[in-house]
């Protein structure tokens, strides 16, 4: 597991930045989303004005804490990144595995 990014909670949702190998975005926002069904994203993840993703809130199933479930794509990308956003010592860390 390895920690792409790290936010901090804020009243209209999550602010931080994402750093992988081929991605640097330092001003990404997780907002919280019109809920258009039941399997709609709870959050969208914004660079700038840009949509690059979307997050669903889920509960750890081991120990029943609150996590969002993160999903990140461009076209640029191979294949969209999966990432939980979790909190660790009062931050959030955006944690990716394969």
């Amino acid at each position: 597991m390895a920690t792409i990014g790290t936010f901090t909670k804020t009243e209209n949702g999550y602010n931080g930045g994402i750093e992988t190998l081929s991605l640097k975005a330092n001003k990404v926002t997780l907002v919280p989303a019109e809920k258009t069904g039941d399997k709609g994203p709870d959050y969208r993840v914004k660079s700038g004005n840009a949509e690059i993703g979307a997050a669903w809130s889920q509960t750890s199933k081991k120990d029943g804490k609150p996590y969002l479930s993160v999903k990140i794509d461009d076209p640029s990308f191979v294949a969209a990144i999966y990432a939980n956003l979790v909190e660790q010592d009062g931050k959030h860390a955006l944690i990716w595995s394969r």
